[in-house]
């Protein structure tokens, strides 16, 4: 596969080819990640070989993420059969993907929580899918990059430990840009049909601690102004 960003993508499948001269693309065209990609070589701390079974699952969880945030049209993803497709976190009831999509997209599907309201520092039942992209795309200005750090068990049950992370070099929600790392650790299960495609996502992860990167700074400290970039950085992942 060519690896430039014009035709392609080193760590993503199903952005570019025959196979989607159709797709409907949220932002009228495929995604770029070359941002994403240069942070995600710098921080990674495994280099899986290609073809190994780590770097095979990589790619599909990152192509699913492109997918659920670039893809306007369920009928053009690739990795997950939406006919079976459920999502779940931290064991709570399993949604659809009509359901992700009736509560504003994957960030908020992701930092689902049952914590009263006057606790909830980011609250997924207040954010819209632009609200919420408008957030993390502007505290993550070269995304929020992610790799895979054990694959516990092969498919059809994939059992894996990933590490998502960026640096909040914009402000989030009333808080300054601290420049700092965020980082994000967890473990999650994917099902997969015959053809590798998802049929189950579930997630493990201790949301307080990730959203708690984001409280290092005071609100009182003022905010660096600046302009938002335009790319989605959770996808870019």
């Amino acid at each position: 596969m060519d690896t430039s960003s014009s035709h392609g993508d080193k760590y993503r499948s199903f952005m570019y080819g025959e196979g989607e001269k159709n797709t409907v693309w949220r932002n009228g065209a495929p995604p770029n990640y070359d941002l994403v990609n240069k942070l995600f070589e710098e921080g990674r701390t495994q280099e899986w070989p290609i073809g190994s079974v780590e770097e095979k699952v990589q790619r599909l969880v990152k192509s699913w993420e492109m997918e659920m945030v670039n893809k306007v049209r369920v009928e053009d993803y690739k990795t997950l059969n939406p006919q079976k497709f459920t999502f779940s976190v931290n064991g709570r009831p399993s949604i659809t993907i009509a359901e992700i999509r009736q509560m504003g997209g994957s960030y908020n599907a992701f930092l689902q929580t049952a914590l009263p309201k006057e606790l909830r520092y980011y609250d997924p039942a207040e954010e819209t899918t632009k609200s919420s992209n408008d957030a993390f795309i502007t505290t993550f200005p070269r995304g929020f990059a992610l790799e895979i750090l054990h694959v516990y068990a092969g498919p059809p049950e994939i059992v894996y430990k990933f590490r998502h992370w960026g640096y909040m070099e914009g402000p989030f929600k009333g808080r300054p840009p601290s420049g700092d790392l965020v980082e994000n650790i967890g473990l999650a299960i994917f099902t997969v049909d015959e053809a590798m495609r998802i049929e189950k996502v579930e997630f493990f992860y201790d949301r307080g601690e990730f959203l708690s990167g984001f409280l290092r700074v005071s609100p009182s400290d003022g905010l660096n102004e600046g302009s938002a970039p335009s790319k989605c950085p959770f996808v870019n992942m």
